[in-house]
């Protein structure tokens, strides 16, 4: 299973909020700069957070985006289903009639475990696991490489 570069850049992003909860907004422009995103496709991506009120924008001088509630209120598993919809790696697993295979499909089985094995491990984190994690690998810093 592939990851779409929505979720992964909606993710990357809404750490970058989770960092800055509670004490302000963070432009759309310094989120894109610091995670080497398309502002463009970054606003597409924030306006369905937005929408799905994760985050919320703030006007003004100082404005821009900010959590709607606190990072560790928000699980991954909300995050992916905004931005790519339902875990299921086949229709079949969550529509089965959507394939006439379905009552005898050999595979099926296991998509459906496979489903919700991605959606045990979205649902157990949170933003604020993904801000924790960062800081703690800035701290360690980048690997040095001299003889």
């Amino acid at each position: 299973m592939k990851l779409s570069t929505r979720v992964r850049y909606g993710m990357r992003a809404l750490v970058e909020l989770a960092l800055a909860y509670p004490h302000g907004a963070v432009s759309l422009g310094e989120v894109a700069r610091t995670q080497r995103v398309s502002p463009k496709y970054l606003e597409h991506i924030i306006g369905a957070l937005r929408v799905a009120g994760i985050v919320r924008s703030v006007r003004g001088l100082g404005g821009g985006y900010e959590l709607a509630r606190p990072p560790a209120e928000i699980r991954l598993l909300e995050i992916y289903e905004v931005l790519e919809g339902p875990c299921a790696p086949v229709p079949c697993v969550d529509a089965p009639d959507s394939c006439p295979m379905s009552p005898v499909c050999a595979t099926r089985d296991t998509w459906g475990e496979l489903k919700e094995a991605i959606r045990g491990v979205l649902a157990r984190r949170t933003l604020e696991d993904l801000a924790r994690c960062k800081l703690e690998k800035a701290a360690v810093g980048p690997p040095s490489y001299h003889i």
